[in-house]
């Protein structure tokens, strides 16, 4: 355990050393799971976050035109990797957001590159949210709804990959099922009208494109807006037509869902 925690601090103080930090980034995203205090160590180690961002920002001119190779990408995302750590530790999540650390990371999910570096940044700059949200902190929540990441997870869920459709959708989920989340989402008619578009439009994807895992997060969404006063009575004309018709191939879990929706709504079970 000694040797562990030496070896752990030395790559942390080689972040600070430009020849040495790739290495470090490296060694440490990979063993992370086996540093248990990693995230402290990393949050108040002197220069070690500075370094970090530093890496991120470097990064910004080849966003536009893109022009990111793969080595890059990935030494990027073992940073990002490192900022998941902070994330997702309850002794550093929150000097992360009064940081306002994540506000660095939506450059990169506001890419509209689906080559493979670009994909790989976005997915790990989810990931990060994604710690966050998995925490069911308010002031996570609180935080998220006051930047920018409901109009960029949007995007990445109407136009993204698979996967980073699955992991947006993750974090809008999480969102909702914040009682100030939902609110503030079924606040307005337009902001109710964007996020039921979009989950409208997947659905009708599916139909086409199946994804029981993607599907699942889609029809939480649907649920929980559906719980809502204000969402209620919106989606009882918005609701997807594949809900009301019973015609999406779907497990019994996800079955049962889309059950409790139409019971919220007063509308027939198909």
């Amino acid at each position: 355990m000694e040797n562990l925690r030496a070896t752990m601090h030395q790559l942390v103080l080689d972040l600070l050393i430009p020849e040495k930090r790739e290495e470090a980034l490296v060694e440490l995203s990979r063993n992370r799971e086996t540093f248990p205090e990693l995230a402290p160590i990393l949050w108040y180690s002197v220069g070690t976050i500075a370094a970090l961002l530093q890496e991120i920002v470097e990064v910004y001119p080849l966003l536009v035109p893109p022009t990111l190779n793969v080595m890059t990408s990935n030494k990027v995302c073992n940073v990002l990797a490192l900022f998941q750590c902070l994330a997702s530790h309850a002794e550093t999540r929150g000097s992360f957001l009064t940081a306002h650390i994540p506000l660095f990371l939506y450059p990169f999910l506001n890419t509209l590159s689906n080559s493979r570096p670009y994909e790989y940044l976005k997915l790990t700059s989810l990931g990060v949210i994604g710690a966050l949200v998995k925490a069911d902190d308010p002031e996570v929540i609180n935080f998220l709804i006051h930047t920018e990441i409901i109009p960029l997870c949007l995007r990445i869920m109407d136009r993204g990959s698979e996967l980073s459709k699955t992991v947006a959708t993750f974090i809008i989920q999480k969102i909702l099922y914040d009682e100030n989340g939902l609110n503030y989402l079924c606040q307005t008619f337009d902001r109710l009208h964007t996020i039921c578009s979009v989950l409208n439009n997947m659905v009708e994807v599916i139909k086409e494109q199946p994804s029981q895992r993607l599907l699942k997060h889609i029809v939480r969404c649907f649920m929980r807006i559906s719980e809502h006063a204000k969402g209620k009575d919106f989606l009882k004309k918005y609701i997807p037509a594949a809900f009301k018709e019973g015609t999406l191939a779907i497990e019994e879990n996800t079955k049962r869902w889309v059950n409790t929706i139409m019971n919220n709504l007063g509308m027939a079970i198909p």
